[in-house]
């Protein structure tokens, strides 16, 4: 990428950003543009979908999710791992408004570019839900899409009540509740 074209592109994802955290990730594209100062066409060169931009914009995060998991899964009981690493996931759709139904839309679409960009975590998010069902801490008659899903419903729910932290940590508790095989959130986690 020739350097104008990169940075504009650094300009793009940087007025994306703080557009997302200002007004959600449905945000006008061409005020991204502006913000960005420039034309509607470069942005659409460089991100050809909204979704090609979010998943751009959390692509690093991502990444992060997924390192954090193996993290977890090195220091903690699978079901501590699991619940520390759903606390993070959700605190990261309620990043900004909207992104927990626009990821829980992309979850199953292998044609979308948030989908592909979340590859990493989806698969870690697997691995944690397998590891905690093997070793007996998490329900079997559930799989790792179902868990990502609550989860995004969590966030959801979160960000249409306006609940604040507590709120969103006591709901995804009772998620967890539901969802461990002795039903109890396992502490410090909990």
């Amino acid at each position: 990428m020739r350097a104008d074209a990169q940075r504009n592109r650094e300009r793009l994802l940087a007025a994306a950003r703080a557009a997302f955290a200002r007004a959600g990730v449905e945000t006008s594209l061409d005020d991204i543009a502006r913000d960005a100062n420039v034309g509607s066409g470069t942005l659409y060169r460089h991100f050809p979908t909204r979704e090609a931009l979010v998943a751009a914009v959390l692509d690093d995060r991502y990444e992060a999710l997924a390192a954090e998991a193996a993290r977890l899964q090195a220091e903690h009981s699978p079901g501590e791992a699991l619940v520390a690493w759903l606390k993070l996931f959700v605190n990261h759709l309620m990043t900004y408004r909207g992104l927990a139904a626009s990821v829980a839309t992309v979850l199953h679409d292998e044609t979308s570019p948030l989908y592909s960009a979340c590859h990493a975590m989806r698969a870690a998010a697997y691995e944690l839900v397998a590891t905690a069902q093997r070793g007996g801490a998490v329900r079997d008659d559930i799989d790792a899409s179902q868990v990502l899903h609550l989860a995004a419903g969590v966030a959801w729910a979160g960000e249409q009540s306006a609940a604040d932290r507590a709120g969103v940590e006591h709901m995804l508790a009772v998620l967890m509740d539901g969802l461990l095989c002795n039903g109890r959130v396992p502490r410090p986690f909990g």
